[in-house]
């Protein structure tokens, strides 16, 4: 549960904030007429993720057996890598992603297209939807309770829609910074975690030839079958009697990933904040 409430809070409160940001400058330039088709792009790229996660779901159910092994542990790979890659290129856009979408909403209405709202909606949601499809699938084959794991997803959802509109009414300013720092940090934890399953998943079906000799024994102390070891198992990747391959790997990724979130973070923390892109209205004005 705490996986998928992490998940979908971080992603969706990504998406929540794009589309606040297109919303709120549409407002202030008073085309409000042209929130019906943002709304409708965000609209069918929640569809269309939704239906991605359907076929997924729908594929996995289909196999059995090394096949499902490999479709697991292939989409765990996969998930630590796009993870990996969000995380740290939302660090570094995260100072400029408002800047950037109010320029793309304006050439948008330059074109005087309805249409090119809607997709840069579609596009912008869109990604964050695929991304929540792929990182809720990849872990939900380790989940210690299935129903539980929905409901952590669902929770995170109805928390980052929250978030969002307290943002966009300006009920509240936010620490963002902080916020995604510390989800980057716990992030990172959670695609060590999902390295270790996905290397296990593969190895178990011989994908993975050898991965060393075991290295301790924890059974007796947190068994792989307990409450605390499946939770652990789901977050961390845990295992009572580990392979060498794994604690290296699990060790490696945590200690590179985070040392280059770290840093980056000492040196984004010095970037100047870009000017706010002004409106045409007000570029009237001042040149006037």
């Amino acid at each position: 549960m705490a996986y998928s409430l992490l998940i979908t809070v971080r992603e969706g409160l990504e998406a929540g904030l794009i589309l606040a940001i297109i919303l709120s400058y549409l407002a202030r330039i008073d085309q409000r007429r042209y929130w019906l088709h943002t709304w409708l792009g965000a609209a069918f790229a929640f569809a269309g993720s939704l239906g991605a996660g359907v076929v997924l779901e729908a594929t996995a159910t289909s196999l059995s057996g090394e096949a499902l092994e490999a479709m697991e542990g292939g989409a765990m790979l996969l998930a630590v890598i796009v993870l990996t890659t969000m995380i740290f290129w939302m660090k570094s856009q995260a100072v400029s992603i408002g800047a950037h979408l109010r320029q793309r909403v304006e050439v948008a209405l330059r074109s005087g297209s309805a249409l090119a709202l809607a997709v840069l909606a579609f596009t912008a949601v869109g990604r964050e939807g695929l991304e929540t499809v792929l990182f809720l699938f990849a872990g939900s084959s380790t989940a210690d309770s299935s129903s539980l794991y929905w409901i952590g997803a669902g929770a995170g959802l109805a928390i980052a829609a929250g978030l969002s509109y307290i943002v966009y009414a300006g009920a509240a300013r936010l620490p963002l910074g902080p916020f995604f720092n510390f989800t980057g940090i716990l992030l990172i934890v959670l695609a060590a975690g999902l390295l270790v399953n996905g290397l296990k998943e593969l190895h178990e079906i011989g994908v993975i030839a050898s991965l060393g000799p075991h290295v301790w024994d924890t059974y007796d102390i947190i068994a792989d079958n307990s409450q605390l070891g499946r939770f652990l198992g789901t977050i961390l990747g845990y295992d009572s009697s580990p392979y060498l391959g794994l604690v290296a790997a699990h060790v490696a990724y945590l200690a590179l990933a985070l040392a280059f979130f770290t840093l980056g973070r000492a040196s984004g923390d010095r970037v100047a904040r870009p000017a706010v892109a002004s409106s045409p209205s007000e570029r009237r004005r001042n040149e006037a």
